[in-house]
């Protein structure tokens, strides 16, 4: 097992691939479109031209919860050094956004490690070693996993102190409930008695605030959302005509989510990988969703988890919030 303390000149003290199966993105896409509901996994969306888009939406005037979180951080930085106390331990599934776990890094007092996870070995790793570079006293490592699965943390090499799973953007809105639940479940399984986990979470709001943050002016969500196709066609042989797709953002009340489609202006028919496909004028292809909570409807998902809400923090215009999520017992 790799030593937990930092190298010299801040490179990864450990890299572990614990070689998670990727999805099979034909058989997924093949499988989404023969639904009733026809549908695409999102989760397919990050290829590197679609995370470059994605870092662009980030940045739209209207998609309020990139910069609304990260305000928040800087707000309860002091509230976070108290809470985690010194020598915390980071954990963060999905590593990848350095200006938060920067922003949460600065404000901890001398964290001990830091590991990022996530399913594509290569990024992880890309990403853990700028913040080593940025942090040479502190611990490390990167570890390619599938967050959404169990992980014996015992058998990583850190050192001691409090664990804090980071797990900021509302990522966990982009899960259907029962889902959401099975991950609170896996990542507390991560945590001891008194360790901790700092979530982001976004608010319901007035619902078109909510669309037009999934449905931005300069059309970048719609162009993140025709990178998808394009990398049908690229990749699976794909015959569809982009063109015949209109992207709409809809923000379901009874559901509590933004529902995120591309519908056909007119019947068109299609092929992927050899299979021969129909939408008919009007009919969708669902390609995302964005669950929206409160304070109290978070609270008791997590509740359900296993979890103690300690605090949650909301921006001034209580658009965003940040829980702190603590498990019982004393560590």
């Amino acid at each position: 097992m790799p030593d937990a303390n930092p190298p010299a000149g801040g490179a990864l003290a450990f890299f572990i691939d614990l070689q998670p199966p990727e999805g099979d993105f034909g058989a997924d896409v093949l499988a989404g479109l023969t639904k009733p509901q026809k549908t695409l996994d999102s989760k397919y969306f990050y290829d590197p031209a679609g995370s470059e888009l994605f870092d662009a939406i980030t940045e739209a005037p209207e998609y309020y919860l990139t910069r609304t979180e990260i305000a928040l951080l800087d707000a309860i930085g002091p509230e976070l050094r108290e809470r985690a106390g010194p020598g915390a331990v980071v954990l963060e599934p999905g590593a990848g956004s350095s200006v938060k776990i920067h922003k949460l890094i600065n404000a901890l007092d001398a964290p001990s490690a830091f590991v990022g996870m996530d399913i594509s070995g290569e990024h992880v790793k890309a990403a853990c070693e700028e913040i080593a570079a940025d942090y040479p006293q502190l611990t490390v490592g990167a570890v390619c996993h599938d967050f959404t699965q169990p992980l014996e943390v015992t058998a990583l090499p850190l050192p001691q102190g409090k664990r804090l799973v980071f797990f900021p953007g509302s990522t966990i809105g982009n899960f259907e409930l029962i889902g959401a639940l099975d991950l609170l479940h896996v990542l507390r399984g991560w945590l001891r008695p008194g360790d901790a986990m700092l979530i982001g979470v976004d608010l319901r709001k007035d619902g078109a605030v909510l669309e037009a943050a999934y449905d931005d002016a300069g059309k970048v969500t719609a162009a993140f959302n025709y990178n998808l196709i394009k990398r049908i066609n690229a990749e699976l042989d794909g015959t569809i005509d982009a063109s015949a797709l209109i992207y709409r953002a809809h923000w379901n009340p009874y559901r509590s989510r933004v529902e995120m489609y591309l519908q056909a202006d007119r019947d068109i028919a299609f092929t992927v990988a050899g299979q021969r496909f129909q939408l008919r004028e009007q009919e969708t292809i669902h390609t995302e969703n964005s669950h929206k909570f409160t304070i109290s409807t978070f609270q008791d998902l997590a509740a359900r988890a296993g979890f103690d809400s300690v605090h949650a923090w909301t921006d001034p215009d209580q658009a965003f919030s940040i829980h702190w999520l603590e498990v019982g017992g004393e560590a």
